[in-house]
């Protein structure tokens, strides 16, 4: 198993576990970090009636941008677990500002452990992490446990077009997804593709913030400075493939039968 700060890494598109502790710094400017809170309300919304008894999990919560959305829209209860506590802290302080602190619990922890002893929820949310949990068949095995029966898993993630010639460690094919969520007894109910324009539009924006801090850091630290521009080079390669190469998307997810 990864260390707990390689993982966190690779989610944040790095490849050097020596940047875990830079990451508050290099994120500071961005409060959404991952997934669109928006389309995640609009989910819910349109899956569920009886908004206010609902148990949501955010697991890589992040700042909790999702978290305190979903809670002031719905005034349900919210979980967000990250690794990052200077993120758990801003969440914290986010709940308060929008006044649903009554409705989310933020805590900070190793998502690849806690979720072995959770209760069940009817939403749970990957949003945007990557492969921490394992692939989608390992990750949705393990989160089957901890989902309701007519729960829903609602995944912010990429695939790679079946008819591509192009290849990433860390994404396959929408043919391979499938495969995977159905031998985890699981199946897609929604896919959603995100308009290449706001992908852009999105990437973009943080993009600029990274490289800004990134340069900074840089500068703080000459002895370290290989390590923040090549963060700048893979932030700029991954915002490449996903506005060429991949189809970034929300997807929710259900038990089968």
């Amino acid at each position: 198993m990864k260390t707990l700060e390689e993982s966190v890494v690779i989610a944040m598109d790095g490849d050097d576990k020596e940047l875990f502790p830079y990451l508050p710094y290099l994120l500071q400017d961005i409060w959404e970090i991952g997934t669109d809170p928006d389309t995640v309300t609009e989910l819910i919304g349109k899956h569920f009636r009886d908004h206010e008894n609902l148990k949501v999990l955010d697991l890589g919560c992040g700042k909790g941008a999702v978290s305190v959305k979903v809670a002031r829209k719905f005034k349900c209860h919210c979980h967000g677990i990250d690794a990052i506590d200077e993120f758990i802290q801003y969440a914290k302080g986010k709940a308060k500002e929008y006044g649903v602190e009554k409705y989310c619990l933020f805590e900070t922890g190793d998502i690849r452990i806690v979720v072995n002893h959770l209760p069940q929820y009817d939403i749970i949310i990957l949003g945007a992490i990557g492969p921490v949990l394992g692939n989608y068949e390992k990750s949705l095995n393990t989160l089957k446990n901890c989902l309701k029966d007519d729960g829903i898993i609602i995944i912010d993630d990429a695939y790679i077009d079946n008819n591509s010639d192009f290849k990433h460690p860390l994404i396959v094919k929408y043919d391979e997804l499938q495969r995977q969520v159905k031998a985890a007894g699981m199946q897609i109910i929604e896919n959603l593709p995100v308009a290449k324009s706001e992908v852009v539009e999105s990437d973009d924006i943080i993009l600029e913030n990274l490289k800004k801090r990134c340069l900074e850091l840089a500068r703080q630290h000459p002895q370290k400075q290989k390590l923040f521009t090549d963060y700048i080079k893979k932030q700029e390669y991954e915002s490449y493939v996903n506005a060429e190469k991949v189809i970034c998307t929300t997807m929710v997810v259900k038990k089968s039968g």
